[in-house]
Order: C-alpha cells, then structure tokens, then sequence
C-alpha cells in the first residue's frame, strides 16, 4: 500500500468515524424520546386504571343509593295504604310522619348537592371519572404508538453505523418525527385520531 492510498484510507477512517459519532447523537436523541414517550405512557396507563376504578365505585355506590331509596319509597307507599286503617287519629298522625321521613329520605338518596352523594350527583361524578378514564386511554394509545416509532427509528440508525447505508438515517429520522408527532397528538389532540 503506497502512502498516498494510506492516506485516503485514513481520511475514510476518519470521515466515517465523524458520520458514526452524528448516527450516535441521533440515537441518543431518539432514545431520550422513547424515554419521554414510555414516561408518559405509564403515567396514562395509571390514569386509566385509575379512573376506571373510581368510575365502577361510584357507579357501585349510586346502584345502592337507588336500591335503598326504591326500597324506602316503596316503604312510603305501603305506608300510604296503612293510613286508610289506622285505628286512631294518633296513629294516623304517627304514621303519616313516618311516611314524611321516609319520603325526605328517599328525597335525600336522589338528590344530596351538599354531599355529593345523592345518586344524580354520583351519576354525574362516575361519568366525569369515564370521561377521564377514556381520555387517559386515548392519550396512552397514542403514547405507545410513538414508544414504537421511536423504537424502529433506533433499530434503523443503529443499522446505519453497521452498514455505512445513510438512507437508514434518514428514515430514522423521519420515523422519529412521526413518533414526536404522536406524542404531541397524545399530549394535546388525544382524540383527534381514533386510535381505540
């Protein structure tokens, strides 16, 4: 090998040496993608579960709201029919303010704005907690889908250094732009496309 073609391979050398250390920066930036990508993902995934757990609570709690105030109405209604042959207007009065009660109470079981626990608002609370829990899942679909971009556009840059193909990188590019996309979408617009 003549000093000159020793030269050239050296500049090769080195010319390659500086494309791999770009490749390996890119990788390192797709990889603090995927990092942020999955981070989200699991926060979301908590999310949904979580929303998913306090929506079946709540609508466990109305069904019981509705349950003991079917249960005191229909005590009002027999009560009602009880009037008619009370014995004396003392039971008559006793009786009547027992059906007042249960009346106010049945009242109570579907409406308790103070509380939040009469069974429209747990109703309302339960469909808020399904809201956010399909929210969530949107949003932790499209994390994945980026998580997955991400991953592809690593395999891909990595094959750009073993095979000295710089298309590879290109590709990679394009497909961590696509997974930046679909976190961006994921974090703003989780419903803009119908992942689900």
């Amino acid at each position: 090998m003549s000093a000159h073609e020793s030269m050239e391979h050296a500049e090769h050398a080195q010319h390659a040496g500086g494309e791999n250390k770009k490749i390996a920066l890119l990788i390192a930036v797709i990889a603090l993608c995927l990092a942020l990508s999955e981070t989200l993902g699991k926060g979301a995934q908590t999310e949904a579960i979580s929303k998913n757990v306090e929506a079946s609570n709540l609508w466990a709690f109305f069904q019981a709201k509705s349950i003991r105030r079917t249960t005191v109405q229909t005590a009002a209604e027999q009560g009602k029919l009880g009037l008619a042959t009370a014995p004396d207007d003392a039971a008559k009065a006793a009786l009547q303010k027992q059906i007042d009660d249960w009346q106010k109470t049945a009242q109570r079981y579907r409406s308790e704005p103070d509380t939040g626990e009469g069974s429209e608002q747990l109703a309302e609370r339960a469909k808020h907690a399904e809201h956010d829990r399909d929210e969530a899942t949107a949003k932790y679909h499209h994390f994945e889908l980026a998580s997955a971009a991400f991953q592809i556009a690593i395999v891909l840059a990595s094959a750009t250094i073993i095979t000295g193909i710089i298309t590879l990188a290109w590709v990679a590019g394009i497909v961590t732009l696509a997974g930046v996309a679909m976190t961006v979408l994921g974090l703003f617009q989780p419903h803009l496309l119908h992942l689900h």
